[in-house]
């Protein structure tokens, strides 16, 4: 069967357990239709990167999906009629990513990144004193002789 990758973008008013609600619903559709979701990540509310039907925020879901063609139309249907769903989107991928997606990748800190503290302790970063500021002073009066 295809595989696909669906991202599905819910209104900012509706609570998570709607989202999750609706997420399910969705999913009946594929699995009725003789498909699976491999896996669902909710991305949570996230900004919007301009307005959509006077809404800033949106609740991003992601359903990877080996089904059928006519399950998955039947799904993005159901999306075009919910007034819940601002945007989605599903795209035919070759095969499904494992484990977590970038976007989740994305939230977990970084490996070899600093706080802004660790920074303050190194010696190269440390404030210029006044006594560092005459020692350059006396050197470039060196130079000019």
């Amino acid at each position: 069967m295809p595989l696909y990758e669906t991202v599905i973008i819910a209104r900012q008013d509706i609570s998570t357990q709607q989202v999750e609600t609706l997420t399910e619903h969705m999913s009946g559709f594929i699995t009725n239709g003789g498909g699976s979701v491999a896996k669902t990540e909710n991305w949570g509310l996230r900004n919007l990167a301009y307005k959509i039907k006077k809404n800033r925020k949106g609740h991003y879901v992601l359903l990877n999906i080996d089904a059928p063609a006519p399950a998955v139309k039947e799904m993005e249907r159901n999306l075009r009629l919910n007034e819940d769903i601002l945007r989605h989107m599903t795209i035919r991928v070759e095969e499904l990513e494992e484990g977590d997606s970038v976007m989740l990748q994305s939230r977990s800190p970084r490996p070899g990144r600093r706080d802004r503290d660790d920074d303050a302790d190194d010696s190269e970063t440390a404030a210029i004193t006044p006594d560092k500021i005459k020692s350059l002073d006396d050197t470039t009066d060196e130079g000019e002789e």
